[in-house]
């Protein structure tokens, strides 16, 4: 249950959405393009960060850009 403490965890990273526009599922609710987000874990496909609704959501990687 290590998501329960990824809310107090330090941010690996700041990444910024290039896009919302996802093929099967609805993401244009909860990221927006240009914003950036701190990311709490990451695996090799998947970036999880507290989205718009203020909770952790795993997203694709291709819907972001590192930034320094």
């Amino acid at each position: 249950m290590i998501h329960k403490h990824w809310y107090d965890t330090e941010t690996i990273k700041r990444v910024e959405c290039v896009h919302a526009n996802a093929e099967k599922y609805v993401v244009e609710n909860v990221l927006t393009p240009g914003k950036v987000y701190d990311v709490k874990n990451e695996t090799d496909e998947w970036i999880f960060i507290i989205d718009n609704t203020g909770k952790i959501g795993g997203f694709k990687k291709d819907y972001f850009k590192e930034v320094e």
